[in-house]
């Protein structure tokens, strides 16, 4: 497959002033240190005639698959850049935990988050308020499915931190399986986990064009296959 097919497989949904993608886990979103391919170079694709390429909006870690819009133009990137700022954008995520259900098993997770390092990789520490660095962060739950060994939460972080679902569930003993950074175990009840379990279900934002668009995307196949393979499977239909 061209790098032009592949950019094109992972278009959900496009107008005249955004291009929204489910992106794959594995796939940076912007270059840097040992990445040879990112979305962003990709949207080379998808450049206007003049060479002005759209541009990314927001972020999503490089493990973490799901949906990622970019703007088309400039003032659509200004307007949809102040959507998040505002907290007018509104994420979903599905996240399968280690350990079973959180208890509660709905609420939120109000911890405040700071920028450290761990052998030389960027992590985010629990903070107390008022810290020095210190962030305040804010993630919404409910768990959807559970057995002993594992659940399937639905996640709706009101702020935007770095790492910020990985870093509170940690905190609470749920770690996301498959995240080493944050504790998060390979293998579930004898289940073994690929990678990082945390996709971007959904973002609900306004649009220039005015009212609010919704855009979901499925979780990949690994996830699913996750699910099904630890009894979770139900929870999504």
């Amino acid at each position: 497959m061209s790098e032009a097919d592949f950019a094109r497989s992972l278009l959900i949904a496009e107008d005249a002033h955004a291009l929204v993608f489910n992106k794959p886990a594995g796939l940076a979103v912007q270059g840097g240190s040992g990445v040879t391919k990112s979305l962003e170079d990709l949207l080379a694709v998808f450049a206007k005639s003049n060479g002005k390429r759209p541009r990314l909006v927001h972020r999503l870690d490089r493990d973490t698959s799901g949906v990622i819009i970019a703007a088309r133009t400039k003032p659509a990137a200004a307007f949809f850049s102040e959507a998040f700022a505002k907290r007018e954008a509104h994420k979903t995520y599905l996240a399968i935990v280690c350990g079973g259900a959180p208890e509660p098993d709905r609420g939120e997770i109000a911890l405040a988050l700071k920028k450290s390092s761990r052998k030389g990789l960027d992590i985010m520490e629990i903070a107390r308020d008022g810290e020095a660095g210190a962030q305040s962060a804010l993630t919404r739950y409910r768990t959807l499915a559970a057995t002993p060994a594992a659940a399937l939460l639905e996640l709706s972080p009101e702020t935007g931190r770095m790492h910020q679902l990985r870093a509170h569930l940690a905190a609470i003993g749920k770690p996301i399986a498959g995240d080493g950074k944050y504790g998060g175990l390979f293998s579930l009840a004898g289940v073994e986990v690929p990678g990082l379990m945390l996709h971007a279900a959904a973002l609900d934002l306004p649009h220039p064009e005015g009212g609010r668009r919704r855009y979901e995307a499925p979780p990949p196949a690994a996830f699913t296959q996750a699910l099904r393979s630890l009894g979770l499977e139900t929870a999504l239909g």
